[in-house]
């Protein structure tokens, strides 16, 4: 089998296409095919299973990374994610990096310095709270660095994510899309819950004075960054366990391409071992 392989995944979360021009208008946060709740967290129960077992056969065999991108507004759920989809994965092959505000040190160097340096080795599963695309997001609308800037980035990503790509790391990644109407619930929720308020700070409200700001520069990311080397998928985020079932169901199914793949190595490793193996046991 080739050493990468790049298919096209369909189903509760929508692949963006090469080129495709996006309006993120013109898709429902709400959206839920039809599931009931308790359907989905059924469903979303036996794509944990098979993911479980992906992710051993990634660790054992060790021929290829995965990179999982989360990007949305605030309160789209980037953290419950990593909670509900992740934590059926071995906490010895995950590691999860957020992306902040950079440091002085981070400064100093291109703006990919800080990502590249955390990129998932073999046989590992990174996570990206948040990533290398803040700098045509928050930068670009926030005028933190010139237009001229920021609009040679979106050629740079697609660059480092081919680079990514021909390493085997396979990069997955995700908008959750959450409505305006349900971030404002969710943070009035927070509000008002002594044990979660401590999540909320007063630039959580004053960025929903450039929603639309925010929206157009999402639309280009995803328009200018979705490759066949590093998909985009928008994820419907209003309804938390139909966020979650979408986001499980996309790395099952890109995974699962992987899988005669890792198994045959690790056929191959078994093999080996036993053959080791038996010279040892047949003198004890």
């Amino acid at each position: 089998m080739p050493h990468y392989t790049c298919l096209p995944v369909a189903g509760y979360a929508i692949r963006v296409a090469p080129g495709e021009k996006i309006d993120l208008r013109e898709h429902d946060p709400a959206r839920h095919d039809g599931l009931k709740r308790e359907d989905a967290l059924a469903a979303l129960d036996r794509f944990q299973l098979e993911l479980a077992e992906l992710q051993e056969e990634l660790y054992g065999a060790a021929q290829h990374s995965v990179l999982v991108v989360l990007q949305g507004l605030d309160a789209s759920g980037k953290d419950g994610v990593i909670r509900r989809v992740m934590n059926c994965m071995s906490p010895q092959g995950v590691r999860v990096e957020s992306f902040k505000v950079p440091t002085a040190e981070e400064l100093a160097h291109d703006f990919l310095w800080r990502i590249h340096r955390v990129v998932p080795r073999k046989g590992m599963v990174g996570v990206f709270n948040r990533s290398h695309y803040e700098a045509v997001l928050v930068e670009r609308v926030h005028n933190l660095v010139p237009k001229a800037t920021w609009k040679k980035r979106y050629a740079q990503i697609n660059a480092f994510e081919e680079v990514l790509r021909d390493g085997d790391t396979i990069v997955v990644k995700f908008f959750l899309h959450v409505s305006k109407s349900e971030q404002r619930k969710r943070f009035v929720e927070r509000e008002q819950d002594p044990d979660k308020a401590w999540k909320l700070a007063v630039g959580d409200w004053t960025e929903r004075e450039v929603w639309n700001e925010n929206r157009r520069a999402y639309e280009d990311a995803l328009s200018r960054c979705s490759t066949d080397a590093a998909p985009w998928y928008i994820v419907p985020a209003d309804r938390k366990w139909f966020r979650d079932l979408a986001v499980c169901e996309t790395l099952v199914q890109t995974l699962r391409a992987y899988r005669e793949q890792w198994r045959d190595a690790l056929r191959e490793i078994s093999r080996q071992r036993l053959a080791e193996l038996a010279g040892i046991t047949e003198r004890v």
